[in-house]
């Protein structure tokens, strides 16, 4: 006799439940059950051995209630039954992204060292005017080079490069557009939540049954949903932040919204949006090294050796390859972030 039968007997479903529960594997109650453990006349002992009336629970009681493990199921079918119609709708809207990653691939690969590096370093000299940055970048590089960790590091610098580029296209327009609407906010905070909560692993489930794991664009789109989120909700905080005499002022002197967001807005709310590039590339970062389990190249290809062998070197030293890196970007964006602040406290005549 199950727990929860007295539910169904007293409102009369017990015609509708059946008699017989559905089978499946064998509880670890059950098992006790049978190993006569839980036998006692106990009132107290019955009460706190009272189970949650959960689906497994009332399944046992009335057949016809769907298990747990049917409702998982009903959600995988669902979706397996919508991968066709989606695979046509996505793979031509996400084909582009492949590409991208493709070329960027290529290009940091097929471009010899002794030009790359010195390309890197003239952009971070442009970005931070800071050539004890500079300094840092190149000492970090070089090592790099010299254990031979160089085109790992490109490969994941590429990935990053194109992800985060795209997370700004896409994240500025929709924050712009949220700090403009308190509708658009209130829809789309509840999914930046989802995204900015999400466990990093499950990204990647929808996303292997959709597409190969042998195209760019499945790692593309999980580092993306993943990291735009940053510079979507700093975007549309900058902006909201923004002094309400200057907007006024602005209307007062006649610009259009255009010219207000162009001239007024975006050139205050920028330290906002720039941490928030900040951040966006170090999840980005975080990201790239968790997509190494779907074939994407870099440095967390070489954690992944390290975790799947056992080569506690290979995977330490990849993972410092990684923390420079990290460190890398984030001083040179927060360099790039102070001057753009040093620039808006310059006063003005």
């Amino acid at each position: 006799m199950a727990t929860y039968d007295f539910i169904f007997d007293s409102a009369g479903l017990r015609d509708w439940c059946g008699v017989e529960a559905s089978t499946g594997p064998v509880t670890m109650a059950e098992l006790l059950a049978r190993a006569g453990t839980t036998e006692s006349g106990s009132i107290w002992y019955r009460a706190l051995a009272l189970p949650f009336p959960s689906l497994d629970e009332l399944n046992e009681a009335c057949a016809s209630l769907a298990r747990t493990r049917d409702l998982t199921k009903a959600v995988e079918n669902v979706f397996l039954d919508a991968k066709d119609s989606l695979k046509v709708i996505l793979d031509p809207l996400t084909q582009p992204l492949s590409w991208m990653l493709e070329g960027a691939l290529w290009l940091f690969d097929a471009t010899p060292w002794w030009l790359m590096i010195p390309l890197i370093l003239l952009l971070v000299h442009f970005a931070s005017k800071s050539l004890k940055l500079v300094g840092f970048v190149a000492s970090a590089l070089l090592f790099l080079s010299f254990i031979d960790h160089y085109s790992f590091a490109m490969q994941t610098l590429s990935i990053i490069f194109v992800c985060a580029t795209l997370c700004v296209i896409f994240g500025v327009p929709i924050g712009i557009a949220m700090s403009r609407s308190d509708r658009m906010q209130r829809i789309m905070i509840p999914i930046l939540d989802m995204l900015q909560t999400l466990p990093t692993f499950v990204y990647l489930i929808p996303l292997i049954f959709l597409f190969s794991v042998t195209e760019p664009k499945l790692y593309g789109i999980a580092i993306i949903l993943y990291a735009i989120v940053p510079v979507v909700r700093l975007t549309d905080l900058g902006i909201r932040l923004v002094n309400k005499e200057v907007t006024e002022a602005a209307d007062a002197f006649g610009m259009t919204k255009r010219q207000k967001l162009y001239i007024v807005q975006i050139p205050l709310a920028l330290p906002n949006i720039m941490a928030g590039v900040n951040q966006t590339i170090m999840m980005s970062l975080a990201m790239v090294v968790i997509a190494s389990l779907v074939s994407a190249p870099g440095l967390g290809v070489l954690v992944l050796r390290g975790i799947r062998n056992l080569e506690l070197g290979v995977g330490l030293v990849a993972g410092l390859g990684i923390v420079l890196l990290a460190v890398m970007l984030d001083r040179v964006t927060k360099a790039a972030l102070a001057r753009v602040n040093a620039s808006n406290n310059v006063p003005r005549h």
